[in-house]
């Protein structure tokens, strides 16, 4: 049987060349290095190393021994990642998601985790095939024969004036409108963030990590800050509401400032995800 950790020093070998850099990539000694080259050829029954004065260097044999190794202990990964995954399935729902907006509308459930970050779209395929989520939100259909990407609606980006500002009192505002402007943001609010940089001209952007420091900013300032319909069911917004910090809600006009919403699905689990996607749906803001 052959050792996994003596193949993951085969396959740092062949990428560092040497015995030092080997050893100090996995953190051991040269001299385990080398014991471990050693055992590898004792098990495999061939010669892997060509050992000259001063210099080792794989063979042909060991060069393909190395790719294999490479291989070999990829599948391995993949397959204890995938059945961790699996077990963890069993106990749990994990929703992932590419924009931040539509996980406000998750219940507050003890079966029901969130991923802790968010999921590149062209990831999303292969995130829910090794099931490291079971559901992921994004703003774009998947076209997939194994996946189901239902619609959900529209998130509607708004912003939220000092109700003495001049567009406070419109129904609607447009980018242009906002031209010149400066803004509180937080940071993680995907897909929104270029299109405010790219569509207000001439705006300022004061950026925030912390939602903390966020209130505390809108609180004690005029600054406008954005928002969505989906913000109605953040309980962090909830808790202070527009008209608490003397602010009017003024949806966007703009058609880039609508964003379909959709929730993917491997097709071979709606069954077992539908009361959650249902529950999910019915908190969709009229």
């Amino acid at each position: 049987m052959l050792d996994y950790y003596l193949l993951e020093q085969l396959t740092t070998f062949a990428k560092t060349g040497t015995l030092t850099k080997t050893a100090a990539a996995l953190n051991i000694t040269q001299p385990s290095v080398t014991r471990g080259m050693q055992k590898l050829e004792e098990d495999f029954g061939v010669q892997l190393f060509d050992r000259q004065a001063n210099r080792i260097k794989l063979t042909p044999t060991g060069e393909l021994a190395a790719r294999e190794a490479e291989q070999l202990l990829t599948a391995s990964q993949t397959m204890l990642t995938k059945i961790q995954n699996f077990d963890r399935d069993q106990h749990f729902t994990i929703i992932g998601a590419t924009i931040p907006g539509p996980l406000t509308l998750v219940p507050n459930r003890d079966d029901v985790q969130i991923a802790k970050t968010f999921i590149a779209v062209d990831q999303i395929s292969t995130t829910l095939k090794t099931d490291q989520v079971a559901l992921i939100f994004s703003d774009q259909e998947i076209l997939d024969t194994t996946i189901e990407s239902q619609y959900l609606g529209q998130e509607q980006l708004q912003i939220n004036l000092d109700q003495f500002t001049t567009f406070a009192s419109q129904s609607t505002v447009s980018f242009r409108d906002l031209a010149g402007m400066s803004f509180v943001v937080m940071r993680a609010i995907g897909p929104w963030s270029d299109m405010i940089k790219q569509d207000i001209p001439n705006a300022q952007f004061m950026y925030q990590d912390d939602r903390a420091a966020f209130i505390e900013i809108i609180k004690h300032s005029s600054l406008p800050f954005f928002t969505s319909n989906l913000s109605q069911k953040d309980a962090f917004f909830n808790e202070l509401s527009p008209h608490q910090l003397d602010r009017i809600t003024v949806p966007i006009s703009d058609e880039q400032a609508k964003m379909p919403i959709y929730i993917n699905y491997l097709k071979k689990q709606k069954h077992q995800l539908s009361p959650l996607i249902d529950a999910i749906s019915a908190n969709w803001p009229e």
